[in-house]
């Protein structure tokens, strides 16, 4: 369960048909109340109802002696250029996401609202993934992407040995053109690799100390224990994700600290998404673990909070 109660009930419908009441039934029982009005009552019900079918082990119980995972926030300030795309970009869709759901309401609102979500999202990390005209003449440049290869030189002279994720192969692209100009050497997995096994053993065996991952090609399945250092470059809306993602490191079998690396944009709909992220977690404690805190879910308000100008 990652987004919703909805993905619960669907487990337990295919495994138990009936234990939960029928769809329609179990929303009005229990996922209206508990993610629309934050009912604690509901929220415990549900917990104590499916408890006795759950054996929950979390990592820190089974592998209790994985070496300390740090995470590090690094806020990046986006320059006069930038922000002034980036404010085009959230008044051109803040008005379009408003039309779109005053004419057919919020849940039939979804791919305008996610286009939205992804233009701002690309704007933070590099206006050039818009593939605007006016961004092609002005060349506004990339705070995060300074940022990065800032952090890049100083982190391998160390010795580290660095996983960067990013949910868009595009970015990727444009991070390997850097590389490439400051001559470090890198292995890269997307979707579009066919031979998977070399650049994992290149990065494994210390032949290579940088490794370029699409969020979605190599989120899971992968153990990368040679890495020390987990770089995402871009947030992503799912904490599950996120945290598949950086324990392709931090799993069985590694023996040094991980540190953690967060880019994020201030004053941006990255930073409004870590609120979001926080209310997907408590969602899915709030109902493995009974004494967790209640979870919430997204509202019209919200989307109003993520389209908010930039403080300052």
């Amino acid at each position: 369960m990652e987004n919703h109660l909805g993905e619960l009930w669907s487990l337990f419908d295919f495994l138990m048909p009936g234990f939960l009441g029928d769809r329609q039934n179990f929303g009005q029982r229990f996922r209206t109340p508990i993610e629309r009005a934050g009912n604690d009552e509901r929220r415990l019900r549900l917990a104590q109802r499916i408890a006795p079918f759950l054996l929950r082990r979390t990592k820190q119980e089974v592998a209790a002696d994985l070496p300390a995972k740090t995470a590090i926030a690094q806020t990046v300030e986006m320059g006069a250029s930038q922000r002034a795309v980036y404010e085009g970009i959230r008044l051109a869709m803040h008005a379009k996401v408003r039309a779109a759901i005053a004419e057919r309401g919020l849940a039939r609102s979804g791919i305008v609202i996610l286009d939205a979500l992804l233009k701002l999202r690309q704007a933070c990390c590099d206006p050039r993934l818009l593939k605007l005209q006016t961004v092609k003449a002005t060349k506004p440049g990339s705070a995060k992407l300074e940022r990065l290869l800032e952090m890049l030189p100083a982190l391998l002279e160390e010795g580290r040995r660095i996983l960067l994720f990013s949910q868009f192969t595009s970015m990727l692209a444009l991070i390997q053109q850097e590389l490439e100009r400051l001559t470090i050497p890198y292995v890269l997995l997307t979707g579009d690799t066919t031979d998977r096994a070399t650049p994992i053993k290149q990065f494994q065996s210390g032949k290579v100390p940088l490794f370029l991952i699409n969020l979605k090609a190599g989120g899971v399945g992968l153990n990368l224990t040679a890495a020390d250092t987990v770089i995402h470059y871009d947030p992503w809306w799912n904490p599950a994700v996120e945290d598949q993602a950086t324990d392709r490191a931090h799993r069985i079998g590694q023996d040094k600290p991980v540190f953690v690396h967060r880019l994020i944009t201030a004053g941006s709909i990255e930073e409004k998404m870590q609120v979001l992220k926080e209310r997907k977690q408590a969602l899915a404690s709030g109902i493995l673990d009974a004494s967790a805190a209640k979870a919430l879910a997204l509202t019209e308000g919200d989307l109003e909070m993520l389209f908010e100008p930039i403080a300052g």
